[in-house]
């Protein structure tokens, strides 16, 4: 390996916290990568890391080199990219929730990849919160409110939300005119994965917005499952329009308290704050904010 690479295989050991994941994302071997590694801490006359059985960490001396390694790699990234047209090419990491990619992405991805043939996607689904930088993703799609972090988030989205149950729900339970008339009622619960707490119905935004929590014969913490459960006539749930027009449409499921709408959901693209993103990434992103767009477009 040139220099520039072993700070590639350096800078992906601390990321993954791994020799083993970092050989697997630089297609190199486990055993050449940890001698490499020895070999520049012994050039560099410090420790740069400190392995345990579990896991991989920077000592104190190994933060600061990789804080200098990542802006000496962006210089070179950005150098090259200028003089050869900087083409989007390699293995890029996606983490998305699995409804929003089915909806939004999938359908475009084989323009994507007719435009840009040498990028090769790994998307994986989940709805928890994913640490970009120590599992080796390089951006994720997310809906919702997104907590304090570091990363960059690019809202590319604001989807509508309604309240909703099956006909058989509304013949057994009443079909309710107002918020008043939920008692007596009962939600499809949705779980926070991070709190395990069922999140409240939301009615109305701003001075006027009120939640309501009512008992739940089931609750997940997933949307498929929510979905579901929704549709087994369990109760009434609140979900982005898209989720279910087509029920609509088909009176398999009827909205309700049209007045007091929750709020709508923002949809938004994480990725890590560095002064150049790869081109692959940069790519990705604004396709992906344009295939949102054009969904929005083509509704009006």
């Amino acid at each position: 390996m040139d220099r520039f690479d072993v700070m590639r295989l350096f800078v992906r050991v601390v990321e993954r916290r791994s020799f083993t994941q970092a050989a697997h994302d630089m297609e190199v071997p486990r055993s050449p990568c940890t001698k490499v590694i020895h070999e520049l801490e012994n050039r560099l006359g410090t420790r740069l890391l400190q392995r345990t059985t579990r896991v991989v960490r920077p000592t104190l001396d190994g933060e600061a080199y990789y804080q200098r390694c990542l802006g000496i790699l962006d210089d070179v990234e950005d150098a090259d990219g200028a003089f050869r047209g900087a083409t989007p090419k390699g293995l890029l990491r996606v983490e998305v929730q699995g409804t929003l990619a089915r909806h939004f992405l999938l359908p475009g991805l084989p323009a994507f990849f007719e435009r840009y043939p040498d990028i090769e996607l790994s998307m994986s689904e989940s709805e928890r919160w994913v640490d970009l930088v120590h599992e080796g993703v390089d951006c994720a799609l997310r809906w919702g409110e997104l907590r304090d972090s570091d990363l960059v988030a690019r809202q590319v989205a604001t989807l509508e939300r309604l309240t909703c149950a099956t006909p058989a729900y509304f013949e057994k339970y009443g079909t309710p005119s107002g918020i008043g008339d939920l008692d007596g009622h009962r939600a499809v619960g949705l779980r926070s994965i991070t709190t395990g707490l069922v999140t409240p119905l939301e009615f109305g935004s701003g001075a006027n917005a009120r939640t309501v929590s009512l008992p739940c014969t089931l609750s997940v913490n997933g949307t498929e499952s929510y979905l579901a459960g929704i549709r087994l006539g369990l109760g009434l749930a609140q979900v982005p329009r898209f989720h279910v027009e087509d029920d609509l449409q088909r009176g398999t499921l009827i909205e309700v308290l049209k007045d007091t709408p929750p709020p709508p959901g923002p949809v938004s693209l994480l990725y890590q704050r560095t002064r150049q993103l790869s081109p692959r990434v940069r790519v990705f992103l604004d396709w992906a904010a344009r295939e949102f767009a054009a969904h929005e477009i083509s509704r009006a």
